[in-house]
């Protein structure tokens, strides 16, 4: 593990040095925050919606401006520059595990996660968002929210390791965007028809966004918190097996 932290540090030293990379984390969430409860607040009014539980539409919203702050990991791209220069290829040739170098990226996304996911809930506050399981919600709230964005990079370096092409694995961030969308993302999943509500059951997106949405609006309610954290440690272990293998069989 002290392999992996001092890798982590690394990497978090090359996201220190780019800080521009982490505007668009927190600018594009926050737009489309605002879009999405500009264009449905009026539909959902929070006194006469019973799915708000008393908050307006913007808590509603927040989960997938989170989710979506959490799928702007450069660890993947950062990984083909070290690919293309040669470092990778020192990294592999030393007697560091292989688990070592594939979770020094990981922990260093994570609390990057944990920072980003900080400020937009405390932007939330300010503008009248309140996270109604108190204190430890905000903790779980910004736990699972860094744990997706590991499980998310951990997804990209499997692209980065498989193409070693940097356009490739930014192209690659595409296909979060139809997951996002194929989730309750305006309304909640028993409101959907319901063709979209089955795509939603499939897609272990909605779990994590169900998740997030009731640590916001509701007090700890555990049938909807454990299946978020059950998905992210399920993927987050695939993830990481994956990305150990192909290192292992990288030619």
């Amino acid at each position: 593990m002290t392999q992996a932290w001092v890798l982590g540090q690394r990497a978090l030293r090359e996201a220190r040095r780019t800080p521009e990379a982490l505007l668009h984390t927190l600018f594009i969430p926050l737009f489309f925050l605002d879009v999405n409860v500009g264009q449905a607040a009026r539909i959902f009014p929070s006194k006469s919606t019973s799915f708000l539980h008393g908050q307006g539409y913007g808590a509603f919203q927040l989960p997938s401006s989170l989710l979506l702050a959490a799928s702007f990991g450069t660890a993947a791209l950062f990984l083909v520059e070290d690919i293309e220069g040669g470092y990778f290829d020192k990294l592999r040739a030393t007697p560091i595990p292989r688990t070592a170098i594939v979770l020094g990226r990981l922990i260093a996304e994570s609390v990057k996660g944990v920072l980003i996911t900080t400020v937009l809930i405390l932007l939330a506050l300010i503008f009248g968002i309140s996270i109604a399981s108190g204190p430890l919600g905000f903790v779980l709230l910004v736990a699972l929210t860094a744990l997706w964005s590991v499980v998310y990079v951990g997804f990209m370096q499997l692209i980065a390791l498989k193409t070693r092409s940097a356009a490739a694995t930014n192209s690659g961030g595409l296909v979060f965007f139809p997951l996002l969308f194929l989730t309750p993302n305006f309304v909640p999943r028993h409101l959907l028809t319901r063709p979209m509500e089955i795509a939603a059951t499939f897609n272990p997106v909605t779990y994590v966004m169900e998740a997030l949405r009731s640590l916001i609006l509701q007090d700890l309610v555990w049938s909807s918190i454990l299946p978020g954290f059950a998905v992210v440690a399920v993927m987050g272990a695939a993830m990481v097996a994956l990305n150990v293998r192909l290192i292992r069989n990288y030619d």
